[in-house]
């Protein structure tokens, strides 16, 4: 499977969302001080650079565009999210309290079957969802084999109480 057959080789990942974001400094306070990212490197008052752990940068943010914009309007094409996973439950429970206490409010919470999600947006109204995928061995499954995804209410509470002490 891959090239030959004209499909994508299975082994691409997504590796970085690069975001146009109106006020730096805000931002910046978001991504690392609110949600725990790391600054890897900045461009002055224009562009900066965020990681999870010592790769390069998962986020990039600039204002090169967007200096002091506003979101686009609803109804128009764009981004609807982008995601970041979180390697297990707890972890993801972390950045739900980190949430609550910088009173970051949540959009949605659903459990997918395959997943779990919290959905917010940053301060420039860009839609992320934070979340975790369950071991592929509990994926919901139709009686062929093919993933049965849905979408249910999560349980934040319980979510919440996973998150260790501060």
């Amino acid at each position: 499977m891959g090239v030959s057959d004209g499909t994508i080789d299975p082994q691409v990942r997504i590796g970085h969302v690069h975001l146009k974001v109106s006020n730096l400094e805000r931002s910046l306070d978001f991504y690392c001080g609110v949600l725990g990212f790391t600054l890897t490197q900045r461009l002055g008052n224009d562009a900066a650079f965020v990681s999870a752990g010592s790769y390069h940068h998962h986020i990039g943010l600039n204002t090169w565009e967007s200096r002091d914009g506003a979101p686009p309007p609803p109804g128009t094409t764009g981004l609807y999210h982008f995601a970041i996973r979180y390697p297990t439950r707890r972890a993801l429970a972390e950045a739900l309290r980190r949430l609550n206490q910088a009173g970051i409010p949540l959009e949605g919470a659903s459990d997918h079957g395959v997943s779990e999600a919290l959905y917010l947006r940053d301060p420039d109204g860009i839609g992320i969802e934070l979340y975790w995928d369950r071991p592929e061995a509990e994926w919901p499954r139709t009686a062929d084999g093919q993933v049965a995804m849905f979408t249910r209410r999560l349980d934040v509470a319980a979510l919440l109480r996973e998150a260790p002490a501060p």
